[in-house]
């Protein structure tokens, strides 16, 4: 039996199709019936709805070990895909909480039910810091806390020191660091979000630089990992690095729909969120551009994805093409 956590979320519920499309026993948890209904839509989008019923549901949550218990029974292999994603200062303790505690639980059910091996699957935020000499972010790059980092990559950072800490203990894990993830169908979080914003008339761009990588790569390379004799490694998933309006650009270019052309530089990106901090802290709304994610958008940081690439000969989809058959699925 494989147990997927976070099941309703991009990660996790094309994970959960392509497993079961393989004829693999499958369990998932979930915290209520509207979130499951996220999954079955995918299963839907690819007319394979037939299929979303082999997948066995359990009701619980990575912070309630009671349910946990539950769910880990006759469990061999765990792909560990729940997670918090947020860059409002003020879910910092709500990121730290699910992230690293419910990361800890994870590991600890994996290693009292002698689960064969944990795919983690973490983020390019809790990879290292580049040093003055250095122009490649790697799996080898190190993580520097004097330096300023979100409260999401010091969660998700968080989270993989206790997945070590399983490895310490006798689990055989693997770490992924996925880039940013394009995929159908969630539109009003993460990367899907940025459709929305494109179709709705987004007139800003940056000029930052990120990895980026389709859902469908991460999902046959967590297969292939876990299915593999590979153990006790961590890999950056990422398939192009890409300037952020290039990336705009490309996505309105599908949509049809007009290019942003308002340049955001630092300065206005410091003012904006200055402003947005003023309008959560006196207006009582919920952020929408904190500090963190002000700077991320003119950051300019290259990921590389030789280690993956040579230990699997992996070659990825092209982004564009990605993101033209993204499109097709946006309403």
């Amino acid at each position: 039996m494989v147990l997927v956590t976070g099941g309703t979320g991009l990660v996790g519920a094309h994970l959960l199709l392509h497993l079961v499309d393989n004829g693999v026993s499958v369990r998932a948890i979930y915290r209520n019936e509207k979130t499951i209904q996220r999954t079955k839509t995918l299963f839907s989008l690819y007319k394979k709805e037939l299929l979303f019923e082999k997948i066995d549901w359990i009701i619980a949550d990575i912070l309630d070990v009671p349910t946990l218990e539950i769910a880990f029974e006759n469990v061999e292999y765990v792909y560990h895909c729940a997670a918090i994603i947020s860059f409002d200062p003020k879910d910092e303790g709500l990121l730290r909480k699910t992230n690293i505690e419910g990361t800890a639980n994870i590991v600890n059910f994996c290693i009292s039910n002698s689960v064969k091996k944990l795919c983690f699957i973490s983020s390019i935020s809790a990879l290292g810091d580049l040093k003055n000499n250095e122009k490649t972010i790697t799996e080898e790059t190190e993580w520097n806390p004097e330096k300023p980092h979100s409260d999401y990559a010091i969660s998700k950072y968080g989270a993989e020191m206790e997945v070590w800490r399983g490895h310490q203990e006798g689990l055989n894990v693997i770490i992924v660091n996925p880039g940013v993830i394009l995929g159908p169908t969630i539109w009003q979080e993460g990367s899907g979000k940025i459709f929305t914003q494109i179709q709705q008339g987004l007139s800003f761009y940056t000029k930052g630089i990120t990895g980026f990588v389709a859902v469908n790569d991460v999902v046959k390379i967590l297969i292939q990992l876990m299915n593999s004799n590979i153990n006790n490694e961590r890999f950056t998933l990422v398939a192009e690095n890409i300037v952020y309006r290039d990336l705009l650009n490309s996505i309105a270019n599908a949509l049809k729909m007009k290019r942003p052309t308002i340049y955001a530089s630092p300065i206005l990106m410091g003012f904006l969120w200055k402003i947005d901090w003023f309008v959560s802290t006196f207006f009582r709304q919920k952020r929408k551009l904190s500090r963190a994610a002000a700077k991320a958008s003119y950051s300019k940081n290259l990921y590389s994805n030789a280690k993956i690439s040579n230990a699997l000969g992996i070659t990825f989809l092209d982004i564009n093409q990605n993101i033209k058959e993204i499109a097709k699925f946006v309403s």
